[in-house]
């Protein structure tokens, strides 16, 4: 597996994206819908950069300080995709939030993975 201290942020959060989206489309099919229209919609609604902007404040008492890199890597990344449903921060923060995951998944802490998602998601 990749050495995720090795990459950048954008790398992290281009992981970490596919993690997320793992991990919300396995939560949705939890709940018992299986019109694959409202999975959708309902998915792209827990991940969209507001909303990942929002769920990074609950865990970010909580990482250490690797997870805490991580988060400021993908954060800090200058960007030249122009938001279109957030603003500069929220997607700044953002992709933060996936960078972490991204992080987490390369560095094989998936039980780490399913206690943040769960601090982010379930509660």
């Amino acid at each position: 597996m990749t050495d995720p201290h090795s990459l950048g942020g954008a790398t992290l959060a281009y992981i970490g994206d596919a993690v997320l989206e793992l991990l919300i489309r396995e939560k949705l099919l939890g709940s018992g819908v299986t019109d694959t229209g409202v999975l959708s919609a309902e998915a792209q609604k827990l991940v969209c950069a507001p909303r990942q902007s929002l769920l990074v404040e609950k865990i970010l008492p909580v990482l250490s300080e690797d997870e805490l890199a991580a988060f400021r890597l993908g954060r800090n990344h200058k960007s030249q995709t122009k938001p279109k449903r957030s603003t500069v921060i929220e997607y700044r923060r953002a992709t933060g939030f996936e960078a972490l995951f991204g992080y987490l998944y390369l560095a094989g802490k998936t039980e780490r993975i399913n206690e943040l998602f769960s601090a982010c998601y379930d509660g």
